[in-house]
């Protein structure tokens, strides 16, 4: 009964444009508690568990777009919707009304603070812990909140953690994984390092030079050196990498954009080696599987609209921004920041501060928009980066940014709501693959 509910909620919801992915998954969820379990524990591979403050929606992406290529049959939540209640309603699309789940296993994303909540319910075989980054400060405090949510998971996973061996709170929590579980990682060369900065990087100023600064944490290690990597990116190209498998040095072209995508790439790969371990993919299945990925809806989509492209790129912390800007040459392009705070974004928007923008002086910015968007545009001003116009309503902002040089290629920065709303908008005046996500 709960799924024919939950099939019924979904359909109204999508006929009438209200509501988000995880609407049935609430209604189910409230019907009947046990659903989530019931329906995943029959998998034989089990449940991959992704989660981390940057890269979760893209990496789970990866790992399953991959998986399925080297063979299996994999459930994913592939919205971004990654609440408990966001992978029900995933499971209720995917479900037949026999209930059963056709599928080798499962690989999801989930929320910092949600995988608490579903670990309690599914112990997952696997999980891959990606980072900690200042992010949602109004809902997990400070970083070491969130690093003790995830240590939740480590200690929950039965078969293998998979951890950044390069983020010292990441790696620390192999510590707490139980004796039969399995560690491996994922990381950097050495030459790399600099480009991934870890958040003690990035806020090694507001410590004392003894780096003992008041609430502070620890200065930063890396460990490199020490703990051996099951992947390690070595060198990243334009659409290419390089990744250190067992010694070996493969490459291939890759759809993804962004520097930060190649070392997520770099944590799928690891994940990916860890699950198939009793198949052992040969080097080049790996890397065609990898490079046939492409980017998750509103994490580098690009959209044609009158023949040019309109990329959306999703940006929700400090790390994230500053990646993202170091990523794209904003030449050639028409730039616009769209920034919300409803509460999938976070409501502190104080983070803002924290991105160096000076890459954008030359070219300005000829949009900024959302709920947030004159706090933007001051945080523009003090990097002197020219804004053209201020339209705080999205609808309008959009239609007033495409008007700009048509034809040219455009690429709009925003959180996640804004993300959502302008790829509803988008939907309207041309082409946009349907993501099951409620305007």
């Amino acid at each position: 009964m709960a799924l024919l509910v939950g099939k019924a909620v979904r359909l109204v919801s999508r006929l009438s444009h209200h509501g988000g992915s995880a609407l049935p998954g609430k209604v189910v969820e409230r019907i009947d508690p046990g659903f989530l379990a019931r329906t995943l524990s029959g998998l034989p591979r089990g449940v991959v568990l992704v989660s981390g403050t940057n890269g979760k929606t893209t990496t789970t992406r990866m790992v399953a777009s991959m998986l399925e290529s080297l063979g299996l049959k994999v459930f994913t939540n592939p919205t971004g919707s990654n609440f408990t209640r966001g992978v029900v309603s995933a499971l209720v699309s995917t479900l037949g009304l026999s209930g059963r789940l056709h599928a080798d296993i499962a690989v999801l994303e989930l929320d910092e603070a949600y995988a608490v909540h579903f670990v309690r319910q599914v112990k997952p075989r696997y999980a891959l812990l990606l980072n900690v980054m200042r992010d949602q400060l109004d809902r997990f405090g400070e970083i070491d909140t969130t690093a003790r949510l995830l240590g939740q998971v480590a200690q929950a996973t039965t078969g293998t953690v998979v951890l950044n061996r390069e983020d010292p709170r990441i790696a620390s929590l192999a510590a707490q994984t139980p004796a039969q579980t399995g560690v491996a990682y994922f990381g950097l060369s050495d030459d790399l390092l600099t480009y991934f900065p870890t958040d003690d990087d990035m806020h090694a100023s507001d410590r004392g030079a003894d780096g003992d600064g008041a609430g502070s944490a620890p200065p930063p290690v890396r460990h490199g050196h020490r703990l051996p990597a099951e992947v390690t990116l070595e060198r990243v190209m334009d659409h290419r990498a390089a990744f250190r498998l067992d010694g070996r040095i493969l490459e291939t072209n890759l759809h993804l954009e962004g520097v930060y995508n190649l070392y997520n790439a770099a944590a799928a790969l690891a994940l990916v080696r860890v699950v198939l371990e009793d198949r052992e993919p040969d080097d080049a299945a790996l890397m065609d599987a990898l490079s046939k990925v492409t980017p998750a809806f509103g994490r580098g989509e690009v959209i044609t609209y009158q023949g040019a492209p309109v990329e959306l790129v999703l940006v929700k912390n400090p790390m994230g921004f500053r990646l993202a800007l170091s990523s794209f040459d904003p030449a050639g392009q028409d730039t616009m920041i769209a920034i919300r705070d409803e509460y999938a974004d976070g409501r502190d928007m104080s983070w803002l501060w924290d991105v160096d923008f000076t890459s954008l002086r030359d070219t300005g910015v000829a949009m900024v928009s959302g709920t947030r968007a004159y706090d933007m545009a001051l945080r523009l001003a003090y990097d002197q980066v020219p804004t053209e116009a201020i339209e705080t309503d999205l609808d309008r902002a959009l239609a007033a940014f495409l008007e700009v040089h048509p034809g040219r290629p455009k690429r709009i920065y925003c959180t996640y709501t804004s993300m959502l709303r302008l790829r509803s908008a988008l939907g309207r005046i041309t082409s946009v693959d349907d993501a099951g996500v409620g305007a």
